[in-house]
C-alpha cells in the first residue's frame, strides 16, 4: 500500500503540474512582454523556496476546506469511475490523495517550469525568424519550432519533478491521513507514502525488526527515485547527442 500511495499521489501531482508548467513556460518564452517576464518568472521560482512544512499546513488548514465542495461534487457525480469512488480517506476532512496531490503539484510546478523555460528560450533564433518569414503566426512558431526543440527538456524537467514528488515527506505527512483499510485505487483514499511513513515511525527505530522494515522501504524509495532521475538524465543526454 505504501508504494501504491506513493506512486499514485506523485503521478496525480505530475499530471496536474505538467500542463500548467508547459503553459507558463510558453507564455514566458514567447508571449510575455518584457516588463512582466522577469517578475512572473521570479514569482514562479519563489514557490520552490517555500518550506514543505508550510505547504503542508496550508494544504491541511486552508486548501483542504476550500477544495471540499469540488471533492464532494466529483464523488457524487463521478463516483462510478474508480478514481472518484468512495475511498478509505475522509473527503470532509481533506486528508486524501486528492488534496495531497494538488498541493504536491504546486510544489513541483517551479521545478518543471524552470527547466522547460530555460530550454525554450534557447530555441535557435534562425528557426524562429525562418518561421516568421514564411508567414507563421506566433502560435505556429511555438508549435513548429519551440515545442519540437524543447520537448526533451520538458520531459526531463517533468521527470525531475516526479523525482521530487516521490521523496516529499513533511507536506504529505501533515496532509494525508493514515488508515488501516486497504488501498482501493481512489483519489479519495487516505494512507501514507514511503517517505511520510518513515517519518511517522521514527520512534520505532530502536526495534531491529521495525528498523529493518523502514530501511527496506527507504531502499525501495531510493531505487524508484534513482530510476526516475536516471531516465531524466538519459533524455537530456539523448538530446545533446
Amino acid at each position: 500500500d505504501l508504494l501504491q500511495v506513493t506512486v499514485m499521489v506523485s503521478v496525480f501531482a505530475l499530471v496536474l503540474a505538467m500542463p500548467v508548467a508547459l503553459g507558463i513556460a510558453i507564455f514566458l518564452s514567447s508571449y510575455s512582454p518584457d516588463w512582466l517576464k522577469r517578475p512572473l518568472a521570479y514569482v514562479v521560482d519563489l514557490l520552490a523556496a517555500v518550506p514543505s512544512v508550510v505547504y503542508g499546513l496550508w494544504g491541511l488548514l486552508v486548501f483542504a476546506p476550500a477544495i471540499r465542495p469540488v471533492a464532494l461534487w466529483l464523488n457524487e457525480n463521478l463516483g462510478w469511475f474508480p478514481l472518484f469512488a468512495d475511498g478509505t480517506g475522509s473527503i470532509l476532512g481533506g486528508g486524501t490523495i486528492f488534496t495531497a496531490g494538488i498541493v504536491l503539484g504546486v510544489m513541483i510546478l517551479p521545478v518543471i517550469t524552470a527547466v522547460t523555460r530555460e530550454v525554450f528560450v534557447q530555441t535557435p533564433t534562425s528557426q524562429i525568424e525562418a518561421a516568421l518569414a514564411l508567414g507563421a503566426t506566433r502560435w505556429e512558431v511555438v508549435r513548429t519550432t519551440v515545442l519540437p526543440f524543447g520537448k526533451s527538456g520538458y520531459i526531463s524537467g517533468s521527470m525531475l519533478g516526479l523525482g521530487r514528488a516521490l521523496g516529499e515527506t513533511m507536506a504529505l505527512y501533515l496532509i494525508l491521513r493514515t488508515t488501516s483499510e486497504a488501498f482501493s485505487g481512489s483519489l479519495f483514499d487516505g494512507g501514507a507514502t514511503i517517505a511520510s511513513k518513515i517519518a511517522l515511525g521514527y520512534a520505532e527505530f530502536n526495534n531491529d525488526i521495525q528498523a529493518g522494515d523502514y530501511i527496506a522501504a527507504g531502499l525501495v524509495l531510493f531505487v524508484l527515485t534513482f530510476v526516475v532521475n536516471a531516465a531524466a538524465r538519459a533524455v537530456i543526454a539523448g538530446k545533446k547527442d
